[in-house]
Parts: C-alpha cells; structure tokens; sequence
C-alpha cells in the first residue's frame, strides 16, 4: 500500500500492521471495532495506534489531493514539465511542497510583477550574474530589478530552508504591551506576558496558548525572529559572488527580500507550527481529563434525591427512579424546619437510596442541611450522601437534548435531574453535554476548535464502547457513540425497543429499520442484552465467536454457563486445538468469559472535606488539607478543597523528583492530601504542594460520599 511505508517511518510500527489497518479502516471499520476485535489482524495495535495510523492516513490522502490540485494547476500555465512532475510526485513533505508550488501559486500583483510588466526581468537576470561591468541603468530601473530579485530569492527553496534552519536554532518569542493597555484591568491576567523574551522551542504550550490569548484580546504584540544577522550571512552564502556594483544591488534586493517577504513568511510557518504543537499538548490534556471524567464509577440503578443548592432561591429538590425518571421535584431552603420535612416526607415517600448534592454555591451548608436532616429524623440513606460535580448541568438544562426530555419542566428542575443522573451513572449523562462544557480543559477555546471536536468525540466512543451498553436500557445519546452506529440508527433502537419491547438477543438487533450486516458486525460486540435468551450476549465476546463458543463448549461437554462460571472448566480448554480465523484468540474469549457484564469502571470511597475550612479566610500556610484534583493541565492540578475556589499544585509541587506530566503523579478526581503554600488574597490564588504529604486514596468517582 501506497502510504504504509510513510506512515511506518512516521510512527515507527512494521508496515504490515499499517496495511491491515487501513484495509480495515477503507472497510469502514471503527477504531474501537480494530482494537477490540481485529487484534490478530493488526497485530495487536491498540486505540492510540490506530487512531495515531488513521490520523497519517487521512493526512497523506489530503497531501495527495493536494498535490493533484497544484499538478493541475500548474499544467494549466503549460509550465509542468515531466522533470517537476516527477518531483512532485515524489514529495511527501507538505512545507516542501508548498516551497515547490510557491512560483507558480496565483497571487495579487506584486511589486515584482510590476516591474516584469516593464521589461525589467533581464536586467534582473543580468544583475544576478553579478559581473564586473558598470551599470547603465537608473534607479529607477535598479530598483524594478532588484524588486524581482527580492521575489525570487523570496520564493528559492534553499532560501527558504537556510532562513528555517536558522529559525529552528535561535527563533525567539518577544511580547510587547500594547501602548494604554497597560492598566486596563483586563489585561491584568496577562501581565505575566508583558514583556517575554524567551526561545520559541522552549515555551510551554500553556504560556504560548496564553500570549495568543492575550494578543488575540488585543493586549500585546507578538513577534518571533531569529538571528538576523545569520540569516543575511546564510542568505549571503548562496546569492552574493563578489564585491562588484552587480553584487551590492543584489545584496540590496537579498537584504529587503529578508526582511519584506521571507522573515514574515517564516515568522507565520514557525507560529502556525508552534500554536500546532501547543494545541496537540492541550488537546491531549483534554482528552486525558474527559476519559477519566466519564470512566468515573456510578453508583448504579438506585432511587436517588438530588439537589442543586442555592440560598436565596433555596434548593432545587428532584426524586429520581433507579432508571432516573423523574418522579418529584420541589424545593428546599436551608436552616428551615420545613423544608426538613419535605426532605424527609420526600425519602421516606420514594424509599430513596442516595443522595446527591451539586458542588456549586452552598454545596458544603446543603449537605450539612441533609446530614443534620438524617441524624435529627434518624433516616439512613443507605447509598450515602455524594457531592456530585455539576459542571456542563446548566449547558444540558437549557439544551434541545434537555427540553426534549422535559418538555413541561424549567431549567431548574432539568439541571437538579441531571446532578441526580450523573451519581447513578456519569456516563449516560455526560455524553448528553458538549465535552468542552464539563470543565476539565485547559484554553479549550484558543485551539483548533475542528482538531478539540474531533479528539473529543474520538474519546467519548472509546470511552462508551469501552465499558459497554445495555441495548434494553441505554438511551439514543448514548447509543450514538456506540461502534457503527450513530444517530439515526440509534433512535431506530429506540423506537424499535419501545414498539416490541426489551431485546432477547442481540440477533434481534437485525430487525431494527436500517441495521445491516455490516454495522452489526461493528456494533454487536459492544452492546449488552442482560437476562436475554443467550448469555454470551451478555458479555464482550462478538457473535463472530459464538459458534467457536459451542465448539468448545460441546468438546467439553458443558454448557456456556457452566464455561462462564466455572474457572476449573475453563482450564481444561486445549487453545490450540480451535482456529479464531480474524477475531479474538481463544484465551482472549476465555478471558472475557471469566467476567460477564463487568463494569471496569472503580468504585467510590468515602470523602470529605475539613470541617473547620469554608473560605479562603480560613486557610493558613501550612494547613494540610484533603481535596479532590478537579482539573489538570500541563503545568499542573486543580485541587477543591471545598472553599469554591481551587488551589493550585504547580508541577514542581506535585512530588519529590523531577515529572514532565501531572498525570505522573494524579488523576482526575483523585481523593489527596495537600499543604497550602501560599494564599494570595488580592488575585485570590491558593497555591499547594503535594509533597511530603499522605496521598492515600485512589481516582475516585464523580460522587463523593460524604
């Protein structure tokens, strides 16, 4: 295959695997269908690099069509000669390409133009011989000349990589506020950038992401430049012969083709490059962060309070079924003895299981509220009081998904639902939000908002198909990122589903208006049928297998139950007896049949904040605090430590020897003990340390039991 060769010099895995890949992939085969279930074929490449191969892949057909576009466009100035068609051909570079396309690109009337138009190119051409005769022209003329000389040189090759290579080793980032903005209070959050002077290749991602913002607003001026006088010299190098009059109009037209056309150009490249490269960084935070948002562990089908605390307004109160139906909904204010009887009334009406509280304003005075509640009345929840994070509830309140499913309900009532539903399974709620609205980014709006969309949108299908769905309870949102699927098909689901009732198989999922065989071989293995006809239906192994299943199964002389629950049975399968042909590996069924419907996603642990800190006024230096990490970048964690305003453990803090990552060291919604450094009260910062502390819990949930 045409590009494996490329990629695999790129990504550094055997081109073999790269040709199996993109034959599954030309067969519209899904990420997560390779990884899980075509494992032989690929060799065994996993979801990164896949993804990883289908990114390259798409990019070098996107460099062919390109390449078909500037041949075309070429041949159409009857200037394509087989020498530079066999160049082009062979150019699998985009910046070189772009170098080899850049004399013959359209382009407004230039300067040089001008001076073609007035016959002017032979005195060019004579000058850049440079011999040593004298100059009849005039200045005038010189100047024409020397116009389509700074062009040329402007758009060589070996110019343009000379004056790369010089930026690539001295290129330097210097900001510049701009003249009266300096005490605008705006522009006081980027007053760190002010004045920078630092090398490009040595600027974070999150500080470059920064100054972009901060030019973007309007606050300072950017500039990147090199040595210049290294670059004259490189430039001198190539075009200057001797000391002759012919030479000094030359060096002229090198000096203004620098500084006018090249410098500019290479400025754009190298700041387009690094903003790139800033953008994978905080694009990979993202992605990062939202997979451990939605792998957080729900508490499962129970009967749930929830409550969106507010104090003026009061609380906003909803009962939900263990499926999250809405069943009640009212309101509670604190330190009311009425309203603890709605509460308890409420509790005790709908035998509720858990609770759950948003973590917004009054979070901390409404779950003391509910806890003082219970010990007065002497009620147990017996799925406990969690603190739920509400980020992204009031985006998903107000949203069509929202009105739909509530159409007789205010945003109040639909964002207490929704911090209700996140405790019962994070995952089925949060695919309902824009992940760039749930709050775990870092500059989410300065990157490539189409590169964010789609990384994201890749995260949440690995994430969904990764944990798996039941097909009888799942709702359409969720059943859009399973594998093949979609959201047509997965309203079709739906709609099938509430017409003929639950699935008995996954067979059944055949019936459904639209449902190929294709994309059932895509979807089947990731959705789940609980209690249905067949038990393997009931786990990961695909239909593909099933009949490998019975095989062994009738060797053996068991059933399928007797295979999935008893380890000694599975011990006595003989794997190379059976050939998978291109699915799974006998052991890897075996494997996945030793854990029916398992959910991997970790299981909550008690939590709670210090009880004697509830603002920013009551830390002291030196505190040690337990907090949950609610965001990371790549400079380091966001801790809450339950003061409505999180502090922060700056990378150098996070532990004892020198880390390139947070995520080294935290995960998001980790449970950890911090010691507060530094309270800056007048820009309202917290900053902390990890080190030397006792961290002694594990990632946690999106609920926090309290």
């Amino acid at each position: 295959m045409l590009y494996s060769p490329l990629i695999s010099h790129i990504l550094n895995i055997p081109a073999h695997q790269i040709t199996a890949t993109i034959t599954l992939l030309d067969e519209k085969a899904t990420i997560p269908f390779i990884a899980r279930y075509r494992k032989e074929r690929t060799g065994g490449l996993d979801e990164v690099q896949i993804a990883a191969i289908s990114e390259q892949y798409t990019r070098f057909q996107e460099l062919s069509a390109r390449k078909e576009t500037i041949l075309t466009t070429i041949d159409s100035l009857h200037q394509l000669t087989p020498e530079l068609r066999q160049r082009i051909d062979e150019c699998w570079n985009s910046t070189e390409l772009e170098d080899i396309y850049l004399p013959y690109k359209p382009h407004k009337k230039t300067r040089a133009d001008v001076a073609r138009e007035k016959g002017l190119q032979p005195l060019a051409d004579l000058l850049l011989k440079q011999r040593p005769e004298k100059q009849t022209a005039s200045e005038e003329q010189l100047q024409g000349a020397r116009d389509i000389i700074a062009e040329q040189i402007s758009q060589d090759e070996k110019a343009r990589n000379a004056v790369r290579r010089e930026f690539s080793y001295s290129a330097v980032l210097t900001t510049k506020v701009v003249k009266g903005k300096e005490h605008d209070p705006e522009a006081q959050n980027y007053r760190d950038y002010f004045a920078v002077n630092e090398p490009l290749k040595r600027i974070s991602s999150h500080r470059l992401l920064a100054i972009r913002r901060a030019e973007n607003e309007g606050f300072i001026r950017v500039d990147i430049s090199a040595d210049q006088d290294k670059c004259l010299d490189k430039l001198a190098y190539l075009y200057l012969r001797n000391q002759t009059d012919a030479a000094y109009q030359v060096e002229l037209a090198m000096e203004d083709s620098y500084k006018r056309l090249l410098k500019p150009s290479i400025e754009t490249e190298f700041a387009a490059a690094s903003k790139e490269k800033a953008d994978t960084e905080a694009i990979q935070v993202f992605a990062t962060n939202l997979r451990q948002l939605l792998l957080e562990s729900p508490l499962g089908q129970k009967r749930v309070l929830a409550l969106d605390p507010g104090f003026r307004t009061g609380c906003k109160m909803v009962v939900l079924s263990a499926q999250g139906d809405l069943l009640h909904h009212n309101v509670v204010f604190l330190h009311n003895l009425d309203s603890q009887t709605v509460l308890v009334n409420a509790i005790r009406q709908y035998q509720v299981e858990a609770i759950a509280i948003g973590n917004g304003t009054a979070s901390r005075e409404c779950a003391e509220f509910v806890r003082n509640t219970l010990s007065h009345h002497a009620l147990e929840v017996v799925g406990g009081v969690h603190v739920v994070s509400e980020n992204g509830a009031s985006v998903y309140s107000a949203s069509k998904i929202a009105r739909d499913e509530f159409p007789d309900e205010d945003v109040t009532v639909r964002g207490a639902v929704s911090i209700g539903r996140r405790l019962i399974d994070p995952l089925a709620e949060l695919v309902k939000i824009d992940p760039k609205s749930i709050g775990v980014g870092q500059y989410q709006h300065d990157v490539d908002q189409t590169r964010l969309r789609d990384a994201l949108a890749q995260t949440v299908e690995s994430v969904v198909n990764y944990v798996g769905v039941d097909v009888n309870t799942a709702s359409p949102y969720l059943l859009t990122y399973i594998s093949g699927l979609g959201s047509v098909l997965a309203q079709n689901i739906v709609r099938y589903r509430a017409e003929n009732g639950a699935f008995p198989d996954r067979k059944t999922l055949l019936q459904v208006p639209k449902m190929g065989a294709k994309t059932f071989e895509q979807c089947a293995g990731f959705l789940r049928v609980a209690g249905g006809d067949n038990p393997l239906d009931n786990t990961a192994v695909h239909p593909e297998s099933y009949a490998l299943v019975q095989k062994i199964t009738k060797d053996l002389g068991c059933s399928v139950t007797d295979l999935m629950q008893s380890e000694e049975w599975r011990a006595k399968v003989d794997t190379s007896k059976y050939d998978t042909g291109q699915g799974w590996s006998v052991a890897t069924i075996l494997q996945e049949l030793a854990k029916p419907s398992r959910d991997p996603r970790q299981q909550a642990q008690e939590f709670r904040f210090d009880e004697s800190v509830h603002t920013i006024n009551d830390l002291q230096v030196g505190m040690v605090l337990p907090g949950i990490v609610t965001n990371i970048s790549n400079f380091g964690a966001f801790v809450d430590l339950g003061i409505h305003k999180d502090g922060l453990v700056h990378i150098s803090e996070m532990a004892n020897r020198r880390i390139t990552n947070p995520s080294e060291v935290v995960s998001l919604h980790q449970h950890v003990q911090v010691r507060v450094l530094d309270i800056d009260l007048t820009r309202n910062r917290i900053h902390l340390s990890l080190k030397g502390n006792t961290n002694f819990w594990d990632v946690q949930k999106i609920g926090h039991k309290i």
